[in-house]
């Protein structure tokens, strides 16, 4: 009678259990792993760059539009200061986004300032700015 096919037999492999392996016992308790220490280091170690949480922020903004107060607006909410310069706005337009900018300040608390001949200051309540530049606007200084 012919001798059934086998792929173990085929590969070399006996189906028997090999009597040499014997399984190591299992510990009836775990230890453990303590973790490395450290060698008692005196000295400190401190960050040269460290974050600083109340740091304050100026933007510079530049309209060319109405819509752009909008992002302007949107700078002085969220407690940042920013240098607005109407240069490159028509007056009337000028006029309507200080008019908006006026109302924002109020709100948040804080203040718009005139420093120059088209430039304004507007800062939150978190600001505080000293000096008055629009009282010199007028006078100009000869050596």
């Amino acid at each position: 009678m012919a001798e059934k096919f086998s792929l173990s037999k085929f590969f070399g492999m006996n189906d028997e259990y090999d009597d040499d392996y014997a399984e190591e016992p299992t510990p009836a308790t775990k230890s453990t792993p303590t973790p490395p220490t450290r060698p008692n280091d005196s000295r400190k170690v401190v960050a040269m760059r460290t974050a600083k949480p109340n740091a304050s922020h100026i933007a510079i903004c530049e309209p060319r539009i109405y819509s752009d107060a909008k992002s302007i607006a949107k700078q002085l909410t969220n407690g940042d200061a920013v240098i607005v310069n109407f240069a490159r706005v028509d007056e009337a337009q000028a006029q309507r986004i200080v008019d908006f900018l006026n109302g924002t300040a109020y709100a948040v608390g804080g203040e718009i300032k005139r420093i120059g001949e088209q430039i304004f200051l507007c800062t939150p309540h978190n600001f505080e700015v000293s000096g008055d530049v629009a009282a010199n606007l007028g006078t100009q200084v000869t050596r």
